[in-house]
């Protein structure tokens, strides 16, 4: 067999990840290579078969090894989902906090520095706010809480922000709360839904 035919056979033994553990996997790896290597040259066949088990039980442990670092990457990624989620409450405080202060004042300039500060930690562990208002209502990101009659505005727009929504990377910790308008001119779906 030519080394370009054994490359190509060695891409026919990646296989789909079974979900073994790796304590199966290398007590499969153990007992074929005990077998190939009790085998006599007269089994040549056998040794075939000994290689191909190999082959799927490698390809088996890099499917199991690459699973792991996927799923720890994603742990690592969105552990701090929790705590976020439980700060998000204090976040609408600051943000109630803000619109009753008069702005200027001591207070408001105090409070201001704090949920900044704050803000913008988060921020660096992958918050990321959803409180644009004028965009179209969409039920994967918003929450319609109230619909109100506005025939300015294409119907199913967004006119308020009433409390802000959050992802955390990509995944979406909280919906935005949002006013929704109603009675406007039909605006046609976007091309790509």
């Amino acid at each position: 067999m030519s080394e370009n035919q054994n490359d190509a056979n060695d891409d026919a033994y990646v296989i789909e990840d079974t979900g073994e553990s790796v304590a199966e996997i290398e007590q499969e790896m153990e007992a074929t290579a005990q077998e190939a290597i009790s085998g006599t040259p007269a089994a040549a066949p056998q040794n075939e078969d000994f290689r191909d088990r190999y082959m799927r039980t490698l390809a088996d442990f890099e499917n199991f090894r690459k699973r792991s670092e996927r799923e720890k990457a994603d742990f690592q990624r969105y552990a701090l989902g929790s705590v976020i989620r439980d700060l998000l409450p204090v976040l609408d405080n600051f943000d109630r906090a803000l619109e009753h202060a008069e702005e200027g004042d001591e207070f408001h300039k105090g409070v201001s520095l704090i949920y900044k500060q704050l803000f913008d930690v988060l921020q660096r562990h992958g918050l990321k706010p959803i409180a644009e208002s004028g965009v179209r209502f969409d039920p994967n990101f918003h929450e319609a809480v109230i619909r109100e009659e506005d025939p300015s505005v294409p119907s199913h727009t967004v006119t308020a922000v009433l409390q802000k929504g959050y992802f955390l990377h990509d995944r979406l910790l909280r919906p935005a709360m949002v006013k929704v308008a109603v009675g406007g001119p039909e605006e046609d779906e976007p091309s790509g839904h």
